[in-house]
């Protein structure tokens, strides 16, 4: 998977290069187990955050600066996008063929993403279909990995001939593998600043959309006139998205509903305060442009990484390199959060790309240890089986695809279904808490119900490859 995909076992594999890289050999390969537990454990989260985050906001996205367990999904997906690019391309003889494939893959990326979020998939209890292509959402959590993969993988293309063929296992030596990488990323880190500090940001007006508020058909208007601000309404992030993307093409519930300055009820959603400053009602896309520029940086770090897992033979070697950057980068944005650049999730800012990289790379290291050092691999099987058949775990729980399928069969009532009478008897019933009994419905009902799915099509051979 270089992108929430399933592919089978045998593509995960590191290539140990031979000691002559001209000579046509076959290559001696070894199965990397770990990356498969991680990818199956970000879907999990995925799964998680998003369906028991209302009940349990701790673990929901941050409504503005911050960083909540939920946001660090994305920067899972992208770090992991980029340790399989270099996994993935080395495989693949010729530029040619190797463009076709990323140009082929990122099409199908864009086409689910447009399905999934654009805004004909709907919520698993709203039992209507179709979208209103005024209202299309164009950007979305597939869209901003296509992208991202795009750019990141023509590098590693383009950029391979002048990487070296051969690389010690000193400190710094293998950071000559992506040196180019880095310079991309350091044009990317200076054109993504200079846009969100440099460009003025007008006053702006939007019509409230959603049907189902007091305030629906209302006109509203937001003062800026600023430039270089980070708060909610007057970012350059949101005013790039209004102006390209146009404004009821954007996300319409942004995590800001849920902040002490719009509701009475935060973290929790609820009722707008009757003094809620006009931004409350308006939309916001959290996988936008800008941002998404800058989440390239994820990916680009990720391919670091991978370089590190194809080219050092030794477990010490490879986790030494992993560890000292995962702490400098952990270490990094924290500072950059309490002195400069406050960690935001929305705006993808540098500081965010720094802490949750890191955190992806000790995350990784941990289970690598696990898994591919100490042999733990049956304990995480139901993640690795999520890991293998990822697409699917994502598109019919995180996307809340069958769950829908299971709404639309009622009896009577539409709200007397399957999934609410096994919420209401089996788990909320119980526990006699709606907040614990949600909980354990999603890890058992949905996150372990999927492994189990997952693994009987591994066992069968089956995945959803993309």
């Amino acid at each position: 998977m270089a992108e929430i995909k399933a592919e089978p076992a045998q593509h995960h594999t590191v290539t140990i290069p031979m000691a002559d890289d001209s000579a046509q050999k076959p290559h001696k390969t070894q199965r990397v187990a770990s990356l498969d537990i991680f990818r199956g454990l970000t879907v999990a989260l995925m799964i998680l955050v998003d369906d028991a985050g209302g009940e349990w906001p701790v673990i929901g996205h941050a409504p503005w600066h911050g960083c909540n367990l939920a946001d660090f999904v994305m920067p899972f997906f992208l770090f992991i996008v980029g340790m399989a690019i270099p996994l993935a391309l080395k495989r693949i003889p010729g530029k040619r063929k190797a463009i076709q494939k990323v140009g082929f893959r990122t099409l199908k990326l864009l086409f689910w993403g447009l399905l999934l979020q654009g805004g004909y998939s709907h919520a698993p209890d709203v039992l209507t279909n179709g979208v209103d292509m005024k209202m299309i959402r164009f950007c979305g959590i597939l869209q901003r990995i296509a992208f991202a993969y795009l750019v990141v993988a023509l590098a590693e293309i383009f950029l391979k001939d002048a990487q070296p063929k051969d690389v010690s296992a000193g400190h710094f030596s293998v950071f000559r593998l992506s040196c180019w990488h880095w310079l991309v990323g350091a044009c990317i880190l200076i054109m993504y600043l200079a846009l969100l500090y440099g460009i003025y940001v007008p006053d702006w007006q939007f019509t409230v959309q959603n049907k189902d508020s007091a305030d629906y058909g209302k006109v509203f208007t937001v003062a800026c006139n600023v430039r270089g601000k980070l708060d909610p309404p007057c970012n350059a992030v949101g005013y790039i998205d209004r102006e390209i993307l146009g404004i009821n093409h954007m996300y319409q519930r942004p995590a800001w509903r849920r902040s002490k300055a719009c509701t009475v009820n935060s973290p929790y959603e609820g009722p707008f305060k009757d003094a809620a400053p006009s931004w409350c009602h308006a939309p916001f896309e959290p996988e936008g442009i800008l941002s998404s520029i800058s989440a390239i940086l994820s990916t680009i770090i990720g391919v670091h990484f991978g370089h590190v897992l194809v080219h050092l033979k030794g477990h010490s070697e490879r986790l030494r390199q992993w560890i000292i950057v995962g702490f400098a980068l952990l270490i990094l944005g924290i500072v950059l959060h309490f002195t400069a650049i406050p960690l935001n999730k929305q705006l993808y800012t540098f500081s965010y790309v720094c802490v949750t990289s890191g955190a992806a790379a000790l995350v990784f290291s941990a289970i690598y240890i696990l898994v591919d050092i100490w042999d733990l691999k049956l304990v995480f099987l139901p993640l690795k089986w999520i890991g293998m058949n990822a697409m699917l775990v994502y598109v019919m729980a995180a996307e809340g695809i069958f769950a829908g399928f299971i709404n639309g069969w009622y009896y009577e009532d539409p709200h007397n279904t399957l999934v609410y009478w096994i919420q209401k008897h089996i788990f909320i019933g119980v526990w006699h808490s709606r907040r614990v009994g949600i909980l354990l419905y999603v890890i058992f009902a949905e996150i372990l119900f999927w492994a189990i799915i997952a693994g009987i099509l591994h066992r069968s051979g089956i995945y959803w490859k993309l």
